[in-house]
């Protein structure tokens, strides 16, 4: 199977905060252990708007990625197209999901494991390159018609799974790298996840599929709970109508969770996560508070609670996630809301940052 490869390509670029240009850029060439990756789908992320407006946490030739001809997006999908040097662990016409972390190998955490926290983050131009790549941040990412992926980020996909739940597995990846940092064997014990944005739906669906019990969800919509029940959601507390740590206590007969994925950023969410669990549980961070907040680390430590937080979707945790996804242990489909065409992404972007008909994950498809 052969493709036809144009010269240039169309891909959006980030100029100022907030301004986003459809240009023409060289097609990228995929060096060794690389392939070129047609991306067919990818769907937008509450960073991806971060990177956007403001900047951080991407980082581009050392600093800030404004007016530097990048092109973000991380959460995409596609059709592998040409292989690099010594490449035969994937062929041309492969269908994969991407993550988005490439560790420089080299460095103490990523001979840890621990690649999304590389040492050498944004070590990737010329002049200063340690070999790290995190597409969409440090990198040209998925708001174009190609780009290049090492074949660690890749995974094969199957027929079964259309594009658009392709470009939800690193959320699913993220979740799982989330239950991961918590131990792993959530089989049997009791769950909190808090905020049903799509990294907390998508950790209860992950969490439930492992066998988590009971998976608690708290949140502030009622229609976003309801979504949580049919992705395996046992109970259900809408925060602005009950005492969150109250519901918890009685749901679990008055002894708490072992575990919280906290997924909301929300101000108390900490402090309230240290209320619900059992002494000795552990409380992992997914979510970006928007300011800094205070904490009650006193009770932290009087009930030997361990807290733990993640960056993005480490481990190899996608592979799993997407095994997750073929097999159909939960519908992936019920988060994805919206989907608009390539020249559409403006609109995309507008709707996922306002939630307009309450988008949860949109996302555009190429061509569209």
């Amino acid at each position: 199977m052969t493709y036809q490869i144009p010269e240039k390509m169309k891909a959006w670029v980030l100029g100022d905060p907030g301004e986003l240009t459809l240009v023409e850029k060289p097609v990228p060439q995929p060096g060794k252990s690389e392939v070129l990756v047609r991306i067919d789908a990818v769907a937008i992320c509450a960073t991806d708007l971060e990177v956007i407006d403001r900047g951080q946490p991407a980082m581009i030739q050392g600093g800030l990625p404004f007016n530097k001809n990048f092109t973000p997006g991380h959460e995409y999908m596609g059709t592998i197209v040409k292989l690099g040097p010594g490449v035969d662990e994937y062929k041309v016409g492969d269908r994969v999901a991407v993550e988005i972390h490439a560790g420089c190998d080299t460095c103490e955490r990523c001979r840890e494991g621990m690649y999304t926290a590389c040492l050498n983050y944004g070590k990737n131009y010329e002049g200063n390159d340690k070999g790290h790549r995190a597409n969409g941040f440090t990198t040209d990412g998925g708001f174009a018609e190609y780009a290049i992926n090492n074949i660690k980020t890749l995974t094969k996909i199957g027929d079964n799974v259309t594009d658009e739940e392709a470009t939800l597995i690193v959320t699913a990846g993220t979740a799982m790298y989330g239950l991961d940092m918590l131990g792993g064997l959530v089989a049997g014990q009791p769950l909190v996840v808090t905020g049903p944005g799509p990294i907390g739906l998508m950790a209860v669906a992950v969490a439930k599929a492992l066998g988590a019990n009971p998976v608690i969800l708290t949140g502030t919509r009622d229609n976003r709970l309801e979504l949580g029940k049919k992705l395996g959601a046992d109970y259900t507390v809408n925060v602005r109508n009950q005492d969150v740590v109250a519901a918890v206590r009685e749901i679990t007969n008055g002894e708490g969770v072992n575990y919280v994925m906290e997924c909301s950023g929300a101000p108390n969410a900490i402090n309230e996560s240290t209320n619900m669990i059992k002494r000795g549980g552990k409380i992992c961070l997914c979510a970006f508070p928007a300011e800094p907040v205070e904490v009650d680390v006193a009770a932290l430590v009087r009930n030997n609670i361990c807290l733990l937080t993640i960056r993005g979707e480490g481990r190899s945790a996608v592979h799993r996630a997407a095994s997750l996804i073929s097999e159909k242990r939960f519908d992936a489909s019920l988060i994805h809301t919206h989907t608009f065409g390539f020249n559409d992404l403006p609109t995309a972007l507008k709707y996922s940052k306002e939630r307009i008909e309450d988008a949860i994950k949109v996302v555009v498809k190429i061509p569209g």
